[in-house]
């Protein structure tokens, strides 16, 4: 990273302090959001689809999640689930993670998901994207810098949305919860909010 770059990451940084320190370091583990880098250099999903799928998904397993606090994983599950998500721990290492039973896979939750979130390795993705399509799930999506083209042609092919390479976290923040109010480019452009939000 050039040094141009992070001192403009250091600024970011402290814009969001005040909301949470945790926030402001998961952001900048997307140099996009904080509008260091063009938004051609990342696999992209259109806004309306992104609101979309924020507002008709209630239950995300979340296949990777980390008990550790200071893992992406662990950040991002913590705020869907502080914003009224349910959120569904899916890693064998585990029992419970945020107060949540874990299973040890997909295959093994007794209730149904409406999006599979993936903090895995892109050659992993193909078959939790067979196991998300077995359970039924409305989405799968793949977190930033997981990329997996059979992932996605398997999930679409069953119905499924398939949204690649972005956070939930930071997407729910971006189009929801006011993330532009701390100086953060949202690359969203319009004159109109929402007149809903998800939760």
């Amino acid at each position: 990273m050039r040094y141009p770059v992070l001192a403009k990451c250091m600024v970011v940084f402290v814009r969001l302090a005040p909301a949470g320190w945790r926030t402001a370091l998961h952001l900048l583990h997307c140099p996009l959001h904080c509008g260091l880098v063009s938004a051609g250099e990342f696999t992209m999903s259109d806004i309306s689809t992104l609101r979309q799928v924020l507002r008709d998904s209630h239950t995300l397993a979340i296949v990777g999640l980390s008990a550790d606090w200071f893992r992406p994983s662990n950040f991002a599950a913590k705020y869907m689930q502080e914003h009224g998500y349910k959120v569904i721990p899916v890693n064998p290492k585990y029992s419970e993670i945020l107060g949540q039973r874990c299973y040890a896979d997909l295959r093994s939750i007794p209730v149904p998901v409406d999006m599979v979130d993936v903090f895995r390795k892109p050659a992993e993705c193909a078959a939790i994207a067979q196991d998300a399509v077995a359970i039924g799930a409305k989405t799968l999506w793949l977190q930033i810098g997981v990329i997996n083209e059979d992932a996605r042609r398997i999930a679409e092919a069953a119905g499924l949305t398939v949204v690649m390479d972005r956070c939930v976290k930071i997407e729910y923040a971006r189009l929801f919860g006011g993330l532009n109010w701390f100086g953060v480019n949202t690359r969203v452009i319009s004159s109109r909010r929402p007149n809903w939000i998800p939760h």
